[in-house]
């Protein structure tokens, strides 16, 4: 317990407050980017896919 007490004390409440925001903010902002990014990755799949099958087909798409 007493390295614990070593550290010495904890910030203000208004200073928790605030990085406790701010990391809710990031969190928000990194969920709505994989999100996104997520879905860029499905259809880049879905594309390569489907150029894969033509191409087995014979077609000559590029």
């Amino acid at each position: 317990m007493l390295p614990l007490l070593q550290l010495g004390s904890l910030p203000s409440l208004p200073a928790l407050l605030v990085g406790l925001l701010a990391i809710a903010v990031v969190l928000l902002v990194g969920r709505l980017v994989m999100k996104v990014a997520w879905r860029l990755v499905i259809i880049a799949i879905i594309a390569v896919a489907v150029l894969w099958i033509l191409g087995m087909l014979g077609f000559q798409v590029i």
